[in-house]
């Protein structure tokens, strides 16, 4: 009967990063620098309310966009946070994390034929969603630009069929997040085209030089905004997700979303308001850490040898891997995996414009860190 599914699900792959994360899962004694998975627990007060949820029977269906109150409390936080100026009623959506946001917000917007223009690298989990919705990802190599999908970079790949730019900053796989004038200079280019931009803002809170910008605060009426709880507040099994969205796509939106899922879970919910009221700032001591770590891991590669962009953002490094290796980033990873016990993913992951690179995820213990980056440099001393 498999002949008989539809195409489109067929030609797509499992993600390559947990493709390769379950490849070697079970390898005894394995540091893991692969998953984008906070290694902090979800603040204790967070965790509390959801218990409280259970205990008071806040357990039955929502309204479909969620709980007022916890739209009302995203629409406040982008708010101060980002100066985002959303209407908790009619522009706020809470989705189940932000993968289904992405993934209501393409299957509204595109028709068959309609190209989506996305940056090269970049996390695999946007182009299968696009596939089944009969659009067509079309990859900006952003290799010589820092990985930076800029102004300059977009417009030579517009189109009449040019129907979505997705701008993931800071970014997954590279750290790498677009500055208020970059994100200004993209808005002019495409101010008044009939051409949306989904802003994938799930790093937000893991900004560390330079204050997180949106390009919602100068393209607003084009822009779909997604946001989310996994990595600002280590709340990845919640499955809490928000979608900002000037109110004529939202409320078309919506339908896909009731559609697909009615709500999102009653208790993750009320766990969120708490979240994102009481626990306001709870990134901060996970971002101070995560400088720590990213300075070491910058340090480390730098003495041996290793080519980087420095992120800025969310915890990643995306490393170029030793041309006199003479090894694909699949048989890299494969290679560093069973002879070093250190698993990396490899930069094929990321669209063709990874093939080369591998990344390195630093959401783990300085500990673990330490030791796996030990490793790793062994094996570049065996390897030269």
């Amino acid at each position: 009967m498999e002949h008989l599914l539809n195409k489109r699900v067929l030609d797509i792959e499992i993600s390559g990063i947990r493709k390769f994360s379950n490849m070697v899962s079970g390898v005894e004694n394995m540091i893991s620098f692969t998953i984008g998975q906070p290694d902090f627990p979800t603040p204790t007060h967070v965790k509390n309310a959801g218990i409280a949820a259970i205990e008071n029977d806040f357990t039955i269906y929502t309204h479909n966009a969620g709980y007022i109150e916890l739209r009302k409390a995203a629409s406040d936080f982008v708010k101060q946070k980002y100066n985002l100026q959303y209407d908790a009623e009619k522009e706020v959506i809470v989705t189940v994390g932000a993968s289904e946001a992405i993934d209501v917000s393409l299957r509204t917007i595109l028709t068959e034929g309609s190209e989506v223009i996305l940056p090269g690298p970049i996390y695999p989990g946007y182009e299968p969603i696009i596939r089944i919705a009969g659009g067509i990802p079309v990859h900006v190599d952003t290799r010589d630009s820092h990985f930076k999908l800029t102004a300059e970079k977009i417009a030579p790949y517009l189109t009449d069929k040019t129907r979505c730019i997705i701008l993931p900053y800071p970014s997954n796989p590279t750290g790498v997040s677009l500055t208020e004038k970059e994100l200004k200079d993209i808005a002019r280019l495409l101010k008044g085209r009939n051409i949306f931009v989904i802003a994938d803002e799930i790093y937000s809170e893991l900004v560390y030089e330079n204050k997180h910008y949106s390009i919602a605060n100068d393209l607003r009426e084009q822009t779909i905004v997604i946001n989310g709880l996994s990595k600002s507040h280590s709340m990845t099994g919640w499955r809490i997700g928000f979608l900002f969205a000037p109110e004529n796509i939202a409320k078309h939106i919506i339908k896909v979303h009731q559609y697909n899922v009615s709500c999102v879970s009653s208790i993750s919910q009320m766990a969120a308001i708490e979240a994102l009221t009481k626990g306001y700032n709870d990134a901060e001591p996970m971002r101070e850490e995560y400088i720590k770590r990213r300075d070491y891991v910058c340090e480390r590669l730098t003495k041996m040898g290793l080519e980087y962009v420095k992120p800025d953002g969310a915890f990643y490094f995306f490393v170029k891997i030793p041309h006199e290796l003479e090894l694909s980033s699949f048989d890299f990873a494969v290679e560093l995996a069973y002879k070093n016990k250190i698993a990396v993913v490899p930069g094929s992951a990321f669209s063709i414009y990874g093939e080369g690179f591998f990344r390195l995820s630093y959401a783990c213990s300085m500990e673990k860190l330490e030791e796996g980056l030990n490793r790793m440099e062994k094996y570049l001393v065996n390897k030269s």
